[in-house]
Order: structure tokens, then C-alpha cells, then sequence
């Protein structure tokens, strides 16, 4: 088992952790994704003293816990093994008994048996964050995976979803109770992530001035279907051969649609005009050299980079797939189109290429919905809620 506590490196000191009610945050690993940037910001964006925290990974971390700002957050890597490790459920009993947490929040279906060893370790209060279909179970109607859900039902609390879209799934689909489940959209730092007064310029990728770029950013793998988008502009360039030099591709994010991708770019011969750097670090600046943004999901909870792209100024197009409806509201911040489909995202590419001044109104119309509802305060006041009520509900007991 590994361990780092951020700030000080030495084990967390127990008498201290106990002063400040303590939250465990269980997840499958720590590492570049949506779900794990919601954790870091929420831990970030809480008040300093309301609660300790600690973050469990079931299998490991990387440097992506260095985005956490706040001192003293311990946090361990059980290291699963592939397959079924039934050794790590011991582990997290161990742990559990050792750190005793007011709250444990798990998140997503790899942890979900994480609320059955909590509440045999003793732990008061288990809360549940839905952030998205499992990348097995993309529409949520596998039979085992349910039965799994309903069993482990009776161990929670408190449910989470980040968008309306889930929330009724676990009421309809799961038969979770209805006031067992609150709904808290992701926030989004908005004064990371704002309008450029001008295009920022990518010194590995200049582009020419009249281009408009194209990109989207996320981990590249088959849920997030990148490859849709990289059709749908190899499309977009060969039926439109007019704008071969003014448009270009942005494609951020490793994962194992990344190889792929750059060899259907190659076998079409326009790898030229196309940027796969990776995973970057400098996201904010990134959404600032776009004109148009793009995801191409299967299945979304609530995109975080749905919201940093609202919030840096930049129109969307997004599948019309889970929570993606909730954030792009059609012909007014961006554009809907379905999943699987290179040549609706071409279509709406097209008519951003040819209406600038659409464009340029849907991307103002994006960052004021952003000002409006999406503010990293109001989700974090949100889920400070959901923990106060939990610890309250326990002291009105006494």
C-alpha cells in the first residue's frame, strides 16, 4: 500500500484528522479524468477546518494529486489487482477501522462496494456520487450490474448525481428511493477558465490567423469516442476542400483511442492539419486557442470539459447522451447532434465555419450560463449540505 499526504509527506497524524470531522473519498484510482478533477476542486474549494479529508484509491495514484491545494489530505493506494482481489476489501476494512471516518463517498460503480465495507468497519454515514455510466455498462442496463447496485442500496445513505439524467435512472432503473438521491452539478473555476480577448497562439502548433480550430480534450477511450470527431473532420475537409487551410484539429488526452487516432489522421493525409499532443497540463490556455468546441461522448454524466469550455467563451457540440442536454442548450450555447454520427458533428461544424457571428454569440451565450449556474461556490455549498445534513441527522440522535 502506498501513501503521500500532500503538504507534509509524513503519515497523517489521527488526533489531529479527529478534531475536523473526517471524509473518505474512495475512487479506482487518482489520475487525469473528470470525476477525479471534481474531487480535487471540491477538497480545494472547502472552507479551511470545516472537514479533513483523505482519498483512497482501490488501485493507485499519479502526480494528478498535486493539483490538490490543501494541506494534510492523506492518500492511500491499495493496489488491486487485475481481476477479483478480494485481499483489498481487507485492506479498506483495515483502513477504514483505523482512520474512522464520519462520511465515506464512494464514487461510481468500481467503488460501490466500498459502502458494504464501510458500514462493517463501523462508518456512520456512506454517500454515493453518480458521476457517469460505467465504461461496461454505458446504458446503464446490464442485469448483474444492477442486482449489484440494489444489493449494495441497502449499505447508502445518500446518493449524489451530477446530473438530472442520472438521477432518475437510480429512482427508475435501480429503485434507489427518490429522497435518497440529490442532484449536484459539477462547478466549474471560472476565473481559471475565461474568454481570451484574442485566440492564444500554441507555439508546437501554429495555426494560420483566419483558422478556426476545432478541439476537444479528455481521456481517449471508447466512452468518449474521439474517433467520431476525427471523422467527422477528415469529412469536413474533403467535402469542403475551400477550407482545407483555415481549419485545424486539437485532439488533448492519452488513453487507448490515442494511437488510432493519429493513424486514421495519417491514412488520410491529413495528420498535417491535426495537434495529439497528449495529456497537457495547461488546459485553461488550451480552451483559449479553440474556436469550437467538441465531445463526441457515447454516454456523459456531466462534462467538466463541457463546462471549462462554456466557461472559457467556446460554442459547443455534444452528443445528445446522458447529462450533455443539461449543459448545451441547442442553437443558444452550442449544438446537439447524436452519438456515432462523423456526419451530424461535420454539419454543425460546417455551419460555425460559415456563421462566425453565430459562433461567436453561442460562445457569450455559454460563459454567462456559466456566471449563472455552474460557479465552483454553488456546488461546493451544495455538497457541504449533503455532508452537514448526514452529521447533523447523527447529533439530533444523541
Amino acid at each position: 500500500m502506498k501513501y503521500i499526504n500532500t503538504g507534509h509527506g509524513n503519515e497523517l497524524s489521527l488526533d489531529n484528522i479527529q478534531s475536523e470531522p473526517l471524509i473518505v473519498h474512495l475512487v479506482y484510482r487518482l489520475d487525469v479524468g473528470g470525476m477525479e478533477n471534481g474531487i480535487v476542486n471540491l477538497i480545494n474549494n472547502m472552507p479551511e477546518g470545516k472537514y479533513n479529508h483523505v482519498i483512497i484509491c482501490m488501485t493507485y495514484f499519479t502526480d494528478f494529486y498535486k493539483r490538490i491545494k490543501v494541506n494534510n489530505v492523506g492518500i492511500y493506494a491499495l493496489e488491486k489487482k487485475e481481476g477479483n482481489d478480494i485481499s483489498v476489501y481487507f485492506k479498506l476494512f483495515r483502513l477504514f477501522r483505523k482512520l474512522k471516518p464520519a462520511i465515506l463517498h464512494t464514487r461510481n460503480l468500481p467503488t460501490l462496494e466500498g459502502a458494504l465495507v464501510g458500514a462493517l468497519s463501523g462508518v456512520p454515514f456512506r454517500v454515493h456520487g453518480e458521476h457517469g455510466r460505467d465504461i461496461y455498462d454505458i446504458d446503464g442496463k446490464r442485469l448483474k450490474y444492477a442486482m449489484l447496485r440494489k444489493f449494495c442500496d441497502l449499505f447508502i445513505n445518500t446518493y449524489i448525481s451530477v446530473s438530472r439524467d442520472l438521477a432518475g435512472w437510480l429512482v427508475r432503473n435501480i429503485g434507489v428511493k427518490q429522497d435518497k438521491v440529490v442532484q449536484i452539478y459539477n462547478g466549474v473555476d471560472s476565473n481559471r477558465f475565461f474568454p481570451a480577448t484574442q485566440r492564444v497562439k500554441i507555439q508546437e502548433f501554429p495555426c494560420p490567423e483566419d483558422a478556426v480550430v476545432i478541439g476537444t480534450v479528455g481521456r481517449m477511450q471508447t466512452v468518449k469516442d474521439q474517433l467520431n470527431l476525427v471523422r467527422a473532420f477528415i469529412l469536413l475537409k474533403n467535402e469542403n476542400p475551400e477550407y482545407e487551410n483555415t481549419i485545424r484539429l486539437i485532439l488533448i488526452g492519452d488513453g487507448p483511442l490515442l494511437d488510432e487516432a493519429r493513424q486514421i489522421l495519417r491514412k488520410n493525409g491529413v495528420e498535417y492539419l491535426a495537434w495529439t499532443p497528449g495529456v497537457r497540463n495547461d488546459i485553461a490556455r488550451i480552451m483559449q486557442s479553440l474556436d469550437i468546441f467538441v465531445l463526441p461522448s457515447l454516454a456523459e454524466g456531466i462534462s467538466n470539459t463541457i463546462l471549462e469550455a462554456m466557461a472559457s467563451g467556446l460554442p459547443v457540440i455534444a452528443t445528445n447522451v446522458g447529462g450533455n442536454p443539461e449543459l448545451v442548450i441547442n442553437g443558444e450555447n452550442g449544438c446537439l447532434v447524436p452519438a456515432s454520427s462523423p456526419e451530424a458533428i461535420k454539419e454543425k461544424l460546417l455551419e460555425y465555419i460559415e456563421n462566425k457571428e453565430s459562433m461567436k454569440n453561442h460562445g457569450i451565450s455559454a460563459r454567462k450560463q456559466i456566471e449563472k449556474n455552474f460557479t465552483m461556490a454553488v456546488m461546493t455549498n451544495k455538497y457541504m449540505k449533503v455532508y452537514d445534513d448526514l452529521l447533523n441527522s447523527r447529533d439530533d440522535k444523541r
